[in-house]
């Protein structure tokens, strides 16, 4: 589904994020990127959504190379991909039901398919019962399910979650790596990116390692580590 071919990413003043990096990422598969800060790990992530372009070789989506997609196109492969992050950057003033279908109103979506699909996609994260809830009102760990749940609107293919569980106590971190793990069984690729140690070992799935933009490490159940 994503593969990576011979793709180095470098910024201004020649930094190198990514090294010649070689990765293929199967249907159905959950994969942790690990690594210090700087070792590329969101950089990684970016490139899967196109939000950067590799400076050599190429990201393939479903066979699809991503530096040929036009800007045009651009929105229609980003539906194919849930964003999470550590900054819920929610709507303050907007409930949890509207900040889920407020990413469906963007997209054009018909009054009748919101009202449809947003209560399950919120049942499914564990809110259907909070949905006239604005954030303040939600803790930490209910405002990130909100998120993940305006992450699943659109059904896509693959959910990148960067730093999920960055503001996040213990044990809602490990709520909500239950709750990533829920939607891979899915069928949702999930590729996270964290410091978390407690959640990745919890997870017991595929580890990449990155240390100054390479893989160093790719182990199918591994364990949190980092050079």
């Amino acid at each position: 589904m994503i593969r990576f071919d011979s793709v180095t990413k470098k910024y201004k003043d020649d930094y190198t994020a990514l090294d010649n990096i070689n990765l293929e990422i199967k249907d159905g598969e959950f994969v942790s990127v690990v690594g210090q800060s700087g070792a590329g790990k969101s950089t990684l992530l970016k490139l899967i959504y196109a939000e950067e372009k590799p400076t050599e070789g190429t990201v393939f989506f479903a066979e699809t190379p991503l530096d040929g997609i036009s800007r045009r196109k651009l929105p229609f492969h980003r539906r194919n991909i849930g964003t999470v992050f550590q900054d819920f950057k929610l709507l303050p003033k907007k409930t949890a039901f509207e900040n889920v279908a407020y990413a469906l109103e963007v997209s054009g979506a018909p009054g009748g398919e919101i009202a449809e699909n947003v209560p399950q996609i919120l049942d499914i994260v564990g809110l259907a019962d909070k949905m006239e809830k604005y954030p303040r009102e939600l803790s930490g760990g209910e405002q990130q399910r909100i998120v993940i749940a305006r992450a699943l609107i659109h059904r896509p293919l693959v959910i990148l979650a960067d730093e999920p569980t960055g503001n996040l106590d213990p044990v809602s971190s490990m709520e909500i790596m239950d709750l990533l793990l829920k939607i891979n069984k899915l069928g949702t690729i999930v590729v996270i990116a964290s410091h978390d140690r407690e959640i990745i070992n919890k997870a017991s799935k595929r580890v990449i390692v990155l240390e100054k933009g390479k893989i160093i490490c790719d182990d199918a159940k591994g364990e949190y580590k980092i050079a």
